[in-house]
């Protein structure tokens, strides 16, 4: 190799290596997102849940996960079980967009690719909150990272059958956001609403989440994250026309948020006469999802309007779920599902190298799979150990009843300890401010 190739292999691994690095940070963002949009009383578990699931993500993915995504013949259906990443010596290297391209180190692309797992895995934690059981939950995770979604990652981005089509997907709309929506679904509709959430006469009540300036730093955080998203989906830094097409993809994730957000607020002003804050999040959100199947080929201004779209389809999707009576406490199926939908379709409107048919198709696809595979999973995690909590413990929050501690312990109710230690509730909510009943 000459010092030049080591050269460029050496700066593709470390950029590569340091997009994984934003990407992982995202997992800090997921948290503090739904930690502020759910109750207080529900914070420390979901808190756990999320630490949890990206240990189990990070864990599956090497066990299994990357053999089974990057190991199989292009063009297959069903990918070939393997265990590992291979290439241990760490000089065998793979190489990006063909044999025209740098190579970079074999670790660094575990490592890229297993913080995206993570991503879609945190996709369902929000969607399932304040009603599933922990271990339940993570018993889900492990089946969703280390088999469902390296199959449909295989069809995919691993060279299978989708890949053979022409299906097109940068950074993972449909890939990651999509498919993470679809498991989420999936353990809703086992679930249930919350209690309290919506009334028998049809009325939907509001449940507000215990703290917004959480979520909105949750909210930053992603977006922060997304560029080593999106910008690292270019695989490589080292050439003149790599280098221009990262700064795109930035440009462009950018200007996607920023419409997501104008778009939602200003629809949110128009329908419901206010300036909702927490979907002015989604709509940021929303932007960057739809902005990540094809971030390189719209102009700043085109990849604007995408995410523009997106906001409006996201305050839209929210509410329609809400009319079907499909709880999402943070809307988690809307931001990265239906929105998911929206950024597959988007991309053949920029790019022409993509068609209309082969997204569709694509869609289809991933969702099908990883819907009917985590509903089958979740039906039998549900037989065995069950998924949801009794309503005392989701009255006195999943705080107490799954990790035996709170988040915010100074605001809750004093409590008497009876027989045995076990604090026992009076009127109030565990975990709600002083003087404020419960909701339900």
């Amino acid at each position: 190799m000459s010092e030049l190739a080591e050269l460029s292999y050496a700066l593709d691994t470390f950029y590569f290596l340091i997009c994984g690095v934003l990407v992982m940070w995202m997992a800090a963002g997921f948290s503090m997102l739904e930690a502020g949009l759910v109750r207080a009383k529900n914070t420390a578990e979901i808190l756990t849940k999320n630490i949890a699931l990206f240990a189990i993500a990070c864990t599956m993915y090497l066990l299994v996960g990357y053999a089974i995504m990057y190991s199989s013949d292009a063009g297959g259906l069903l990918p070939n079980l393997g265990v590992l990443i291979g290439g241990e010596n760490g000089v065998e290297a793979v190489t990006a967009g063909g044999d025209d391209a740098p190579y970079y180190s074999m670790r660094a692309d575990f490592f890229f690719q297993v913080v995206f797992v993570a991503t879609a895995m945190s996709i369902v934690s929000g969607a399932v909150a304040e009603r599933m059981k922990l271990w339940a939950f993570l018993a889900f995770a492990v089946v969703m990272t280390g088999i469902i979604y390296p199959v449909s990652g295989y069809w995919t981005w691993g060279g299978g059958w989708l890949s053979e089509l022409g299906f097109s997907d940068y950074a993972g709309s449909g890939i990651v956001h999509m498919a993470g929506a679809a498991a989420a679904l999936a353990g809703v509709l086992i679930l249930g609403p919350r209690k309290g959430k919506y009334g028998k006469d049809g009325s939907i009540h509001a449940i507000p989440g215990a703290n917004l300036p959480l979520a909105t730093v949750g909210t930053f955080i992603l977006w922060m994250g997304w560029f080593g998203f999106n910008g690292g989906s270019e695989l490589k830094l080292s050439d003149v026309a790599s280098a221009n097409n990262v700064a795109q993809v930035l440009v462009n994730t950018n200007a996607a948020a920023a419409g997501g957000v104008i778009a939602a607020l200003v629809l949110a002003k128009l329908w419901f006469r206010k300036a909702d804050l927490t979907m002015a999040l989604n709509g940021a959100l929303a932007g960057l999802v739809a902005i990540t199947a094809g971030p390189l080929t719209p102009s700043a201004l085109g990849a604007t309007l995408i995410g523009a779209v997106g906001g409006m389809i996201v305050v839209a999707a929210i509410v329609t779920l809400d009319k079907l009576r499909i709880d999402d406490p943070v809307g988690a199926i809307s931001v990265h599902g239906v929105v998911g939908i929206w950024g597959l379709l988007a991309v053949p409107l920029s790019d022409g190298d993509a068609s209309f048919g082969a997204q569709i198709i694509g869609a289809i696809a991933i969702f099908a799979w990883v819907f009917a595979a985590s509903l089958a999973v979740w039906l039998i995690i549900k037989a065995i150990m069950g998924v949801r909590v009794s309503e005392e413990e989701e009255y006195e929050g999943v705080d107490l009843a799954e990790c035996g501690m709170e988040a915010y312990p100074e605001f809750s109710v004093a409590r008497v300890y009876g027989g045995g230690g076990r604090p026992q509730t009076g009127g109030f909510a565990a975990g709600a401010p002083l003087g404020q009943p419960h909701a339900e």
